[in-house]
């Protein structure tokens, strides 16, 4: 398998700068996500990568091989869509097959490959069927198993499941995580869901407005988010912000109807070169019902309660701020009720309010 390398990458329509300066690699074997809402540049991205688009400046690497130039057919790649772009009138064995016979490949090594791509996508006792009559999860195994048994040196997903209801997503996750270990391909998979791209990837990439705004694993952009919108679009529910500033000489955040302690090492940990407007996050589930009000904390009023089963999300007003809580099923908390909340300072988060990066640096 290759890797892939983007280096210095632009992608202009026009005046319209889709993809600025976008430096980046997928090492061997990797399964990235590139994520983030609509119109950031992330389709743009894997369209140059696979040759659907020209590259407007910089180079797009597969392994020691520089791409720009080369036609689609030519990059040993192998592209997954949103939309199944299955035949309607093959079977499930004559779709997956489809690709080599068109390549000529000799007919028992398409028998073995297809063989083997059903085993792994589970598809056994649906090879005789027309895809017309499976179900949509089941076509996207097809659509798969029709990328992957060309054995390609890079698999690219673009929205695969986007389209489909929760329980075939959850299974088709599942899948797509075994599928990838197993094969071991370098794989790019573009989502806007950011629930997904944490289940899947084992690095994240996130784009806004054509821009590169963190990658690294999950978990540590869930943890230490590179700026305000990052922090805000990785997390469900997502995380809290309420504008503030630092008092210094009574070591405390101070904003809207609160006052949150700090501590100085959590004041000395805090970059040096920050304005005075600030923005304090803190994602639901860190935040705690205390027993009773007090003058420290967040304290608010309850705006609503919405149940999900063993959880609940509560609203909270605070001052003119609304905020979200993730709390267990019993967190007693009623609308109308008065409450105060507690957090654990390792728990803050705080960002300049000019440049939106993260202030706190890891101790």
């Amino acid at each position: 398998m290759s890797a892939v390398e983007f280096r210095g990458v632009w992608k202009r329509y026009g005046e319209v700068d889709a993809v600025k300066d976008l430096n980046l690699d997928c090492i061997d074997g990797e399964f990235l996500a590139l994520l983030g809402p609509s119109g950031c540049g992330k389709t743009s991205s894997l369209r140059m990568l696979a040759g659907l688009e020209s590259i407007s400046e910089g180079d797009i690497l597969i392994g020691e091989r520089r791409i720009n130039d080369m036609p689609p057919k030519d990059r040993d790649i192998a592209m997954v869509f949103e939309d199944y772009a299955l035949y309607p009138h093959l079977s499930v064995f004559d779709n997956i097959a489809f690709p080599l016979k068109v390549r000529k490949v000799a007919r028992e090594t398409i028998r073995q490959r297809v063989e083997h791509a059903i085993d792994l996508l589970g598809l056994d006792s649906l090879r005789g069927e027309n895809v017309q009559q499976l179900s949509g999860g089941a076509q996207q195994r097809v659509s798969i198993g029709r990328a992957i048994v060309r054995d390609p040196q890079v698999l690219l997903m673009d929205e695969p499941i986007s389209h489909l209801d929760a329980s075939h997503k959850v299974e088709l996750r599942g899948e797509l995580k075994r599928l990838q270990r197993n094969l071991g391909v370098s794989t790019v998979y573009v989502t806007h869901d950011q629930v997904e791209a944490m289940a899947l990837a084992d690095r994240l990439v996130v784009m806004n407005h054509g821009v590169l705004q963190q990658k690294g694993r999950p978990q540590l952009l869930y943890d230490r988010p590179a700026n305000l919108f990052v922090a805000g679009f990785i997390g469900e529910p997502p995380m809290n912000f309420l504008p503030c500033t630092l008092i210094e000489a009574e070591s405390c955040l101070r904003g809207d109807h609160f006052r949150l302690p700090v501590g100085q090492e959590f004041i000395q940990r805090l970059a040096p070169e920050r304005g005075e407007e600030l923005i304090l996050g803190v994602r639901p589930s860190h935040l705690k019902f205390q027993s009773s009000n007090t003058a420290i904390g967040l304290a608010g009023t309850v705006f609503s309660v919405e149940p999900r089963g063993d959880s609940a999300v509560v609203v909270v007003d605070i001052g003119s701020h609304r905020l979200l809580v993730e709390a267990n099923q019993f967190h007693g908390a009623s609308m109308g009720e008065n409450v105060c909340l507690n957090v654990t300072e390792e728990s803050l988060h705080l960002f300049d309010a000019l440049t939106e990066r993260n202030l706190v640096r890891v101790g």
